[in-house]
Parts: C-alpha cells; sequence; structure tokens
C-alpha cells in the first residue's frame, strides 16, 4: 500500500512540474512578443535586411540537379558529408529568411498605419506574404534538419520559400514605388 501511495505521488510531483514548465514557457513566449511589440521600428533596417538575402545561393544549395550530380560523382561517405553541409548552409539561409519576414511584418504593419489607402493595401499584402513566408520557413527548416539527420536518403522536393520570398520581395518593392513608400514611412514615424 505504502509503495502505491508512493507512486501515485512522484506521478503527482511530475504532473505539477510539467505544468509549471509550460506555465513557465507560456509566460516567456507572452514576454517576447509583448517586448517585441514596443519595441521601435527601424523601418529601412527592416528593409536592408530582407534585402540582403542571397536567394539565388540558397537556391543552388538546395537545388536537386546540383544534389544529382554530386550523388553522383562523390563517394557515398563523402557525398554525405557535403550534403550534411549544404543542408546546415540551407537551413541558416531559412532562418535568416525567417528573420526578413519578421522584418517584413514591422512594415507592412508601419505600412497599414499610413493614411494612404494604397500603401495601406500594400501593407496588408506584405504582411500576409512575410506570414506565408514564415510558414514556408519552418517546413523547409523542418525539411532540411532531416536532410541533416539522414543525408543518404533522395531528397523531397522543398516547399516553395524561395519563390515565397521573391513574392514578398515584389511586394516591397512596389510598396517603395509609390510616392511616400518606405522611406516615407520612415520620416512620418520619426517626426
Amino acid at each position: 500500500m505504502e509503495q502505491g501511495a508512493s507512486t501515485l505521488a512522484q506521478g503527482l510531483i511530475a504532473a505539477w512540474v510539467l505544468v509549471a514548465v509550460a506555465f513557465l514557457a507560456l509566460g516567456i513566449l507572452v514576454y517576447l512578443a509583448l517586448r517585441s511589440r514596443t519595441r521601435p521600428v527601424d523601418l529601412e533596417k527592416a528593409a536592408s535586411a530582407f534585402r540582403s538575402l542571397d536567394i539565388e545561393a540558397f537556391r543552388n544549395l538546395v537545388d536537386p540537379v546540383e544534389e544529382a550530380f554530386l550523388r553522383k560523382n562523390l563517394s557515398p561517405r563523402q557525398f554525405r558529408e557535403i550534403k550534411r553541409q549544404r543542408a546546415r548552409a540551407a537551413l541558416l539561409y531559412a532562418w535568416e529568411a525567417g528573420r526578413a519576414a519578421m522584418a517584413l511584418t514591422k512594415v507592412g504593419q508601419a505600412a497599414q498605419r499610413s493614411s494612404d489607402p494604397t500603401i495601406v493595401a500594400s501593407g496588408v499584402q506584405l504582411a500576409e506574404n512575410a506570414f506565408l513566408l514564415r510558414l514556408q520557413m519552418v517546413r523547409v527548416s523542418i525539411h532540411l534538419l532531416t536532410e541533416i539527420l539522414l543525408p543518404g536518403r533522395q531528397s523531397r522536393s522543398l516547399p516553395p520559400l524561395a519563390d515565397q520570398y521573391e513574392r514578398a520581395a515584389e511586394t516591397l518593392s512596389s510598396l517603395g514605388r509609390f510616392s511616400s513608400g518606405v522611406q516615407g514611412l520612415v520620416r512620418s514615424k520619426s517626426a
């Protein structure tokens, strides 16, 4: 009987510890979300961070034709090592694309506060593209982590991260073409 009570008590303690950890994690997430909302937005820095990502290099790292060439011309051991390195590099690009998407979200939110309805519409579209880019980034990251762990298996096609990135870049570009654009948003924010 004492052993059953001891096991029950240990189970309850473990459950309460898990609940406490869950609440702590939730508290950290809420804190980070609130902190990022109250920070001032440097729109020029956000836009330049987005534009600085070399999407063509990312495309090269995940190109299936390039992978087939490497598989054909390298020993299996060399191929697995090179594939891991390429997947790690592509994962870094994907994370930077996620950061760029956060920057785009900030630009889109600032554009939505404009008095010009055309800029507001572009801001909404930019924020939506940034959200979709973040979703693609998560999918690509999972795919790339699988490739790092299992480099010998045949790769599936990646989710279209580069295509979503280019759609977001086009929206950012169209926002910049309007009379006030991002530069005007930056000036109005600091005025």
